[in-house]
């Protein structure tokens, strides 16, 4: 059949060398002629297609046709029966893995597709898909795995077949699997032995090598220089008059330091106009490739040689005189890490700071959410994630601290807005809720995505109800300009009917200012559906299977708990007062839910709880406090947590009541102990169920512990989303991680850093993975698995200003974001990488036994501080009985005893470098 035959040798001339040319132009006939052999094996031992009657009319029709006549463009040629020709696209061929050049070549031209796959994509894409044509049969092929082959020379007049039988697989994939090399046996006399070494025959070298050295003749000397300090110059202060107009301020002007230079290498700037990206791609011709391997052996001695050396009497000695000097080598390392690089502990040098950082490929920018308009002069104080809806996060804008200050005598009541961003569309916000007040914190209602809770500066809780919005922010309903302007009919939002159309949702429903805190609401949480508590602070069951119940906290030193239920009993001035308001509401144009109206305006807590410190008279004044996340339901035994039935209706607040706590049961394993984070830094736990005394009057009760581990305000307490009982905390130059029931403090508390940490929080994906912002822009990632003494990752300068909230969200397996805001008001959203969100092997495991080392070494620490104290009072007893009364020392003595004292430092310092 060939014109030539298979063997690659026969270009070779007597007695001449091939060349370069020769040698490729015979590799390529070699595999011109392998592939025809390989497709012609395959049309002869496939099955030849029986003739329908239709074929054979149109055979007996070509009959007629002149034999040197030419095929017709439109006729293809023939296949066998068990094969399909198949054309993919590109999607398709990236889809599968099978793209050609790169995943099917020339010598590998098949792939192994899942039969699975093939059903899943015909479902999904129907008609469009490219094997829609070959449903049937993929439906009725036995095995799990179907051969897909890439037909280079278009034998069948597509660039890819199926193979639609598993004996056609066989007998295909036999023929296209390139041949096994042969592997020949290694004898054991054939490996080449290591030569001995000759025995040294001196001639009297050795001598002249010892007279040419130079040896010391002498001791050598020693100089010891001191520096001596130089008496500190006087320093005179003085008073000044603060109610001069030249004495109330002091102007400090920059100038050029000569000493030393900055190199600038990120700067965050913003820009207005720039070019439109155009991407192209071009075709360049790909490099020959081969399938080449290579195999290593490992060449050791026999058996008898391994005996002999290690019998030898050269090995014991050589062992006898190294092992001490190993031994005090370990010993000194053990002691002392002498490789320590003194410098860059210190941090002396201009890069030292430079070297401690970790460079990584680490988060990666993805969106950057900002409102020019409303977004002007004030700050991000609290980020939340939509719990349904992909893509979805609000934000809340508060005025800056300082701005206030210098608009004090001229205050301007600018609105205030909680703003829901989508992507990709980073400029236009999906919804506006208007706000009383700026909202320090605000939170998702966790069986209620649709209800919206949030603490105002000026201590009011609002309440909002989105479900009128549900559709739009779902990107299901387009904006209507009526249901804009109907949301947004009032003097202070005319501009936004002629520039943006993003609806503007009113609240529902505020609390009473009499029963409000009288500081900024800074945390607010739901508590869990799984129960509820009385006015005593009892937990008890929950019927309404719904979140019910709201926990605020403020520096007035109070943490307060709210029933979104109608009370049980109202008088009739209550109810009277609630119809003439609603008469008032339906007169005017908004459009306001009336979920929360038995509300409005006359909301008052369940209780309150104060906080009154364990040791002094007065109380702590929270800023954030964490509750521990009861899921498990006492009345059905069942969790509940994670229960999500689409079917189920949801009981509207307004028809609830609050019932009698004497109906209700008690649920006994409730944790009713929280921890709370205090402007000075502190950590306090304590309970907050009320206690009675012997007049039966409630009272709060006495922190259960109080640790000051920070040195400035408390900014963030968070739960561990893998280990309930751990919570890590952040505020000042640290953080601490705290485990639930240990009373002697943290379990661990983290370096000091040399920027202030604003927000912090736990990884979603991988249990010992934690972020920190800092004051400076900048991202710390935290790995306690690696390291627990620095970062991990550092992302320098992601913003330019302070970092007030970082918000992690897991969109799918492979889509995990970051949002972070920062002091000017702008969000970004960062992707984390996989090496941030890809748990190890074991990872939960080895952070609990982690947690549980820390612990213990808790424990040891105060037993041997406890035994510690106990011996130094027992020492200053005894020591108080037996010396006498001390006569009184006088200067000059006292001077004498620290000369000694120092002369006594430099002999144990000299001694301890010998």
């Amino acid at each position: 059949m060939f014109s030539r035959p298979l063997s690659c040798n026969h270009w070779q001339p007597s007695g001449s060398q091939p060349t370069g040319e020769q040698k490729q132009r015979v590799r390529r006939r070699y595999q011109e002629d392998r592939r025809r052999y390989q497709a012609y094996v395959v049309a002869k031992m496939a099955p030849k297609r029986q003739n329908s009657p239709s074929r054979k009319a149109s055979v007996k029709g070509k009959g007629k046709v002149k034999k040197n006549q030419p095929p017709s463009p439109k006729e293809k040629p023939d296949h066998p029966d068990d094969i399909y020709p198949i054309v993919l696209t590109t999607a398709t061929q990236e889809l599968f893995e099978c793209c050609i050049d790169e995943d099917v070549i020339e010598q590998s031209p098949y792939k192994l597709l899942k039969k699975d796959d093939i059903i899943q994509d015909i479902k999904t894409r129907a008609a469009v898909s490219d094997f829609h044509p070959v449903k049937q049969f993929v439906l009725d092929y036995p095995e799990d795995e179907i051969l897909l082959v890439f037909d280079v020379d278009f034998t069948y007049g597509q660039s890819f077949y199926l193979v639609l039988t598993p004996e056609a697989k066989a007998r295909i994939y036999n023929v296209l699997q390139p041949p096994q090399p042969e592997i020949t046996e290694v004898l054991e006399d054939d490996v080449s032995k290591t030569p001995e070494p000759k025995p040294w025959i001196s001639l009297g070298s050795e001598l002249e090598v010892d007279q040419e050295s130079v040896k010391e003749t002498r001791e050598k000397l020693c100089y010891k220089f001191y520096l001596k300090r130089r008496p500190g110059l006087p320093v005179c202060f003085s008073d000044r008059n603060s109610t001069e107009a030249e004495c109330r301020s002091v102007e400090c002007p920059s100038y050029q330091d000569s000493r030393f230079s900055i190199k600038r290498m990120q700067r965050d700037c913003g820009m207005q106009a720039v070019p439109r990206l155009q991407s192209s791609t071009t075709q360049t011709q790909r490099a020959f490739q081969r399938n080449i391997f290579t195999q290593y052996e490992p060449r050791e001695l026999s058996k008898k040689e391994k005996e002999r050396i290690l019998s030898s009497e050269n090995l014991r000695k050589f062992l006898n005189s190294v092992t001490p000097r190993v031994l005090h080598a370990l010993q000194q390392t053990h002691i002392m890490n002498v490789f320590t690089d003194d410098f860059k502990a210190l941090g002396i040098g201009a890069e030292a700071s430079d070297r401690l950082v970790m460079v990584s490929e680490g988060l990666k920018l993805q969106w950057t959410f900002t409102d020019e308009k409303r977004a002007m002069g004030k700050k991000i104080s609290s980020v939340s994630w939509h719990p349904t809806i992909h893509g979805l996060i609000a934000v809340a804008f508060i005025k800056k601290q300082e701005e206030q200050l210098d608009k004090s005598t001229a205050y301007i009541n600018s609105p205030a807005f909680i703003v829901f961003y989508g992507f990709p569309d980073q400029s236009n916000p999906r919804l506006l809720l208007e706000c009383p007040d700026d909202i320090f914190a605000f939170e998702f209602c966790p069986s209620n995505p649709n209800v919206i809770v949030g603490g105002c500066r000026n201590g009011k809780v609002v309440l909002w109800d989105i479900s009128f919005h549900a559709l739009h922010l779902q990107g299901t309903q387009p904006i209507s300009k009526k249901g804009s302007d109907l949301d947004s009919d009032t003097d202070t939002f005319d501009f936004d009917k002629k520039e943006n159309k993003t609806p503007v949702m009113r609240y529902c429903a505020v609390s009473s200012i009499e029963s409000s805190h009288k500081s900024p609401v800074t945390d607010v949480q739901w508590l869990p559906k799984t129960f509820e508590v009385t006015r005593t602070g009892v937990p008890v069951q929950n019927n309404s299977n719904i979140s019910v119940q709201v926990v605020t906290c403020s520096p007035d030193c109070t943490v307060m708990f709210w029933d979104l239920r109608v009370p049980k009993l109202q008088n009739q001035f209550l109810a009277d007062r609630k119809q003439d308001v609603d008469q008032k509401i339906m007169m005017t144009p908004y459009s306001i839910p009336k979920t929360f109206k038995h509300l409005d305006r006359t909301w008052k807590p369940l209780f309150r709880v104060s906080l009154p410190k364990s040791d002094t008279s007065g109380e702590y004044a929270p800023l954030k406090f964490s509750l521990e996340h009861y899921t498990c339901n006492s009345n059905t035994g069942r969790n509940t947590d994670n229960e999500n039935d689409g079917a189920e209706v949801l009981p509207e607040y307004s028809q609830l009541r609050i019932p009698s706590a004497k109906t209700l049961r008690t649920l006994d394993d409730v944790n009713t102990k929280f921890y709370i984070g205090t402007e000075e830094g502190e950590i306090v736990y304590t309970d907050w169920k009320l206690e009675e005394d012997e007049f039966e009057r409630k009272f709060s009760a006495k922190p259960l512990l109080c640790f000051r581990t920070h040195a400035w305000f408390v900014n963030t307490m968070q739960r561990s989303p893998f280990f309930k009982d751990i919570l890590l905390t952040t505020g000042g130059w640290n953080f601490a991680i705290w485990k639930e029931g240990v009373m002697g403090g943290p379990i661990f508390v983290g370096p000091s850093s040399e920027q202030e940490y604003s927000a912090a929080c736990w990884s979603l994906s991988r249990p010992a993975v934690f972020f920190i912002g800092r004051n400076d822009g900048s991202i710390e990632v935290w790995n306690l698995l690696l390291n627990t003494s620095e970062s991990t990752h550092f992302h320098e300068h992601i913003a330019s200003t302070r970092i007030t909230c970082i918000k992690p969200c897991i969109a799918s397996s492979k889509q995990h974001y970051l949002a972070v805001a920062d002091n000017l008001g702008m969000l970004r959203v960062f992707s984390v990488p996989k090496t941030l969100r890809s748990p190890v092997k074991n990872e939960d495991l080895n952070m609990q036994i982690f947690f549980d080392r820390e612990h213990d070494r808790l424990k040891d620490y105060l037993e041997w501080e406890e035994q510690w104290a106990k011996q130094r009072k027992e020492a200053g007893e005894s020591k108080k009985q037996v010396e006498p009364d001390k006569p009184v020392t006088f200067q000059v003595d006292s001077e004498e005893a620290d000369l000694k004292e120092y002369s006594d430092y430099l002999k144990l310092e000299e001694s301890i470098l010998e």
